[in-house]
């Protein structure tokens, strides 16, 4: 008889916010799937418990079939990340989807998630919201992540890490106008727990002097809701909107978008017609 694959929740800074099934799970547990087998380690000398560790990080790149085989065989597997639930943002999710196609029972032991925690206390909108994780590293994927969000109305949710924090903050501003709404949630549950709501031109400013520190949680505020249109608008008028936009920082692509949004005209369009406004701006300069 096949064993059973349990995605297990981990503390994701605090260790007393340990729930008691976690610590059962893992000791009733054949063996451990760790996404960092070092940091699984140390949790469970705290635990108390001796476990053999493999690392499913493997699994993602297509050579953990062994994992599999093992709960085929009738071993109980605890997979965990290094912090919070496991298979969000992370690789993990790839050797659930497996499981579940093998038809390897998966049992969910919940616990705390960053991107649900730092929501609770962003002072952001929570009733609707949508997770982005990690954006690209690519540029021009960055870049394109970010048109896609240029008329997004929930909160907006990203991980980053603090090296990449500045440049992402910077990107941000552009992309959505530097007065956007942001709550920055450095190492919660931590010791050096701080949350900032600011907004995004504030934060690029103040990370220009000080430097990031620990793992972040950015809770965006979504695009503000756009004025009912007027019947009688203009090609020219949905232009010279999406001009304001990008005079308040947006993005032109983005200001685009966003200005065509609940009009007949297309982005490419207003687009056209916002470059010949400038032009004429500028010829009238």
């Amino acid at each position: 008889m096949a064993g059973t694959l349990y995605i297990v929740a981990t503390p994701i800074g605090n260790l007393d916010d340990m729930p008691p099934r976690v610590a059962a799970t893992f000791g009733a547990a054949d063996f451990v799937a760790a996404e960092d087998t070092r940091v699984t380690l140390r949790l469970l000398n705290h635990l108390g418990l001796k476990k053999p560790l493999v690392s499913y990080y493997e699994h993602a790149l297509q050579k953990g079939e062994g994992i599999l085989r093992r709960i085929e065989a009738g071993e109980d597997c605890a997979l965990c990340s290094d912090a919070g639930m496991p298979c969000i943002s992370d690789p993990g999710e790839a050797i659930v989807r497996d499981a579940l196609a093998r038809g390897i029972r998966v049992v969910p032991v919940p616990g705390a998630s960053a991107c649900v925690t730092a929501l609770a206390v962003s002072g952001q909108d929570t009733s609707r919201w949508v997770f982005e994780g990690f954006l690209p590293v690519n540029r021009r994927q960055k870049r394109q992540r970010l048109e896609e969000l240029a008329g997004e109305k929930r909160t907006v949710i990203f991980y980053e890490a603090p090296h990449k924090l500045r440049t992402t903050l910077d990107d941000l501003a552009e992309a959505f106008g530097p007065e956007r709404s942001i709550t920055l949630c450095r190492e919660l549950t931590k010791l050096h727990e701080e949350i900032q709501k600011t907004t995004l031109g504030e934060a690029v400013a103040y990370y220009a002097q000080n430097e990031p520190r620990g793992e972040y949680v950015l809770v965006m505020a979504g695009a503000p809701a756009a004025a009912q249109p007027d019947e009688a608008a203009t090609l020219e008028d949905t232009a010279a909107r999406a001009l304001e936009l990008t005079q308040g920082g947006m993005s032109p692509t983005a200001a685009a978008k966003t200005a065509a949004q609940g009009t007949p005209w297309s982005k490419s369009e207003v687009y056209k017609a916002m470059l010949a406004c400038q032009n004429g701006q500028e010829d009238e300069a």
